[in-house]
């Protein structure tokens, strides 16, 4: 079997075996009924309802995914609070901000990834997500200034970052890597 075709099948191989889980969660059981009917309907749903294949980089860094995903912790629980803060102040006033992210992948995945994990912290939403300039649109809650804007963009950077490092292609990760070396050495821009 050709390289390509490999990749879409076990693309597809996945999306069906996610489908037929979430028909068994949704129904609450795992018998051999609710699995047929399961498969029927994602075999259907993926027929009726195509999408393109999803490039995996067959690659996980499992150091940078416990990274990713303590740190996604750490922030829902840091944004919890400060949201609780922030409403339950009596001299709150709301101050919102529209902001365009633009990441620095191109990866499908990893922008659809990003853009849901920006989304479950509190205090920003993405709104929209523009895949062929690669701009996340988010709205965020208590921007007052240019410095709170960087904030929330830096935010969203380090949380794709942390992604690519995690899950990205090995070229992503490196280039991503050798960016930051000349940043933090003030070589680059």
């Amino acid at each position: 079997m050709q390289p390509s075709r490999r990749r879409a099948f076990v693309s597809q191989a996945l999306l069906t075996a996610g489908l037929v889980l979430l028909w068994c969660l949704l129904w609450g059981m795992f018998d051999l009924l609710t699995l047929v009917t399961g498969l029927g309907v994602a075999l259907l749903v993926s027929f009726l309802f195509y999408l393109p294949a999803v490039e995996l980089s067959g690659r996980i860094n499992v150091w940078w995914t416990a990274v990713f995903l303590g740190r996604l912790l750490v922030d829902i629980v840091r944004a919890s609070a400060e949201i609780t803060w922030l409403v339950l102040r009596p001299s709150f006033r709301s101050s919102n901000a529209l902001i365009a992210v633009r990441l620095r992948t191109s990866s499908d995945l990893i922008m659809s990834w990003t853009a849901e994990a920006v989304s479950i912290v509190p205090g920003s939403i993405v709104v929209d997500l523009d895949r062929t300039a690669s701009t996340l649109y988010l709205h965020a809650l208590n921007v007052h200034d240019d410095h709170d804007i960087e904030q929330v963009v830096a935010e969203v950077l380090g949380t794709e970052r942390r992604l690519i490092l995690a899950i990205g292609s090995r070229t992503e990760a490196d280039a991503l890597r050798h960016d930051h070396d000349h940043v933090s050495t003030g070589r680059g821009a």
